[in-house]
């Protein structure tokens, strides 16, 4: 029997299927803590704690440049990737029901302690009309966007019960650029900070 027809020594095999199992278990223990993460995030819920925001999935804001609402630089999302966003979309005139939820973005996000510095807030203005002055001061740090006809506007999910509109809902977007959260009407601070809490605890990302 010539040498190239010769079957391979079972202490050979054996030993490299021992080589091929080595290095499967070497690389399931360097990405586990990746899986493991995104799991988390994105799909466990551990018994009685369920989230107040509704997931949203397949959702990415698009690249868009905006005209800043408040004098500045115009704006893109992808400016603030790596960054949890707050968004919020309403006239320009923002009345008291739009100011409300300015104001929970503004303080959900102070809550955040340690975590501060990864949360950003942006605000499109959904017509022409100018935002304030006075708004704008009050709300230093929000990103304001002129996003009248813009594709954010148009991809931003409503919820689907009757009568639910854009302007009803605070959005929550992760550091990649997914709408993760949808906020409802009137929506109650203090679960918002819980939803965005375990998020940040358990993200790797932004």
């Amino acid at each position: 029997m010539s040498a190239e027809n010769s079957p391979v020594p079972a202490q050979t095999s054996t030993e490299q299927r021992k080589s091929r199992r080595m290095l499967l278990l070497v690389a399931a223990v360097c990405i586990a803590p990746f899986v493991g993460s995104w799991a988390l995030y994105y799909f466990w819920q551990p018994s009685g704690r369920v989230n107040y925001g509704e997931l949203v999935e397949g959702v990415v804001l698009p690249t868009a440049i905006m005209p800043s609402a408040s004098g500045g630089k115009p704006f893109d999302f992808v400016q603030l990737r790596g960054r949890w966003v707050f968004v919020t979309a309403d006239s320009g005139a923002c009345n008291e029901a739009c100011q409300s939820k300015l104001w929970k973005m503004r303080q959900v996000r102070l809550t955040q302690g340690k975590y501060l510095e990864r949360i950003e807030r942006a605000f499109l203005a959904t017509d022409a009309l100018a935002v304030s002055a006075a708004i704008i001061k009050e709300y230093e740090g929000t990103w304001f966007a002129a996003a009248q006809g813009s594709a954010p506007l148009k991809i931003l999910p409503v919820a689907p019960q009757t009568g639910a509109q854009l302007t009803d809902h605070i959005y929550l977007v992760d550091p990649l650029g997914n709408v993760v959260l949808r906020f409802p009407k009137d929506a109650d601070p203090s679960r918002m900070k819980k939803d965005l809490q375990r998020l940040l605890r358990v993200s790797r990302i932004g």
